[in-house]
């Protein structure tokens, strides 16, 4: 996001799903000259990596969906390529380790990263989800090919999922989802036609009380941008933060 927005949507984040922030360094993260302001921000029900380039921003970076860690950058990168993936961005180093961006049937984009010292941090109380849109043309591509990465689950495939979840309460779409240990991904097959802001956000959070989640998110300076609905068994809200960062926001409820 842009420099002048970062204090301001870290605020509202933490404010929003509580946590910390490390300290903001300034670094050249990608294999090109640049120049960025760089940090993470955890919570218990999930991470963000927050970059504000001071420089443009190279080709490709800033349109990974996710980034993913890994204990071994060059075999992640092999298993993404025999699953199907292309290798936009070959391995390269930065400050604190190694990268590289895959791109999955579909056009995912996702980076890919180790650290050259391993981390250690707290176990999250809720397992966040990466929320993925593809067209139906490609979508079993899609599904397949990170299936084969991850080695994970296909743990539910309904056709005709609430269109409510894509902002079309009259209709239905086919919505997939998968478990792994690389986490959840919700998968939303669709015809493209979709209101704002579905399609925006990358990230959905898991919350034990929705209401309070988004009342402490007003307060820290965010917006409501979809008020609450329930469908498969949760109840989910979207949440424009500043700088222009969409989530989505739910709690489970029901059967």
């Amino acid at each position: 996001m842009e420099p002048a927005d970062v204090d301001h949507f870290v605020k509202a984040f933490l404010g929003t799903f509580g946590g910390q922030s490390t300290k903001q360094v300034v670094a050249t993260v990608t294999p090109t000259p640049s120049s960025t302001t760089s940090q993470l921000l955890q919570t218990p029900v999930g991470t963000v990596s927050l970059f504000a380039f001071k420089t443009p921003v190279p080709y490709p970076f800033g349109a990974e969906r996710t980034g993913y860690m890994v204990t071994d950058v060059d075999e992640a990168v092999a298993a993404a390529r025999a699953a199907g993936a292309d290798v936009l961005v070959s391995t390269f180093p930065d400050p604190i380790g190694r990268d590289a961006v895959v791109q999955f049937p579909g056009g995912v984009n996702m980076q890919l990263y180790s650290h050259t010292t391993s981390p250690s941090y707290e176990p999250f109380q809720a397992v966040p989800e990466n929320r993925v849109y593809v067209s139906a043309d490609r979508a079993d591509d899609f599904i397949n090919a990170f299936l084969k990465f991850s080695h994970g689950n296909l743990v539910a495939d309904d056709t005709k999922a609430h269109g409510a979840e894509i902002g079309r309460p009259n209709d239905t779409y086919r919505h997939a989802r998968i478990a792994s240990n690389f986490g959840n991904v919700s998968v939303f097959v669709t015809d493209g036609h979709l209101p704002y802001p579905h399609g925006r956000e990358v990230t959905g959070y898991e919350v034990a009380d929705l209401s309070s989640t988004l009342e402490k998110a007003r307060a820290s300076g965010a917006k409501v941008l979809v008020e609450p609905f329930y469908s498969s068994g949760r109840n989910s809200a979207f949440v424009l933060f500043p700088g222009g960062y969409v989530a989505e926001i739910h709690a489970l409820t029901g059967p």
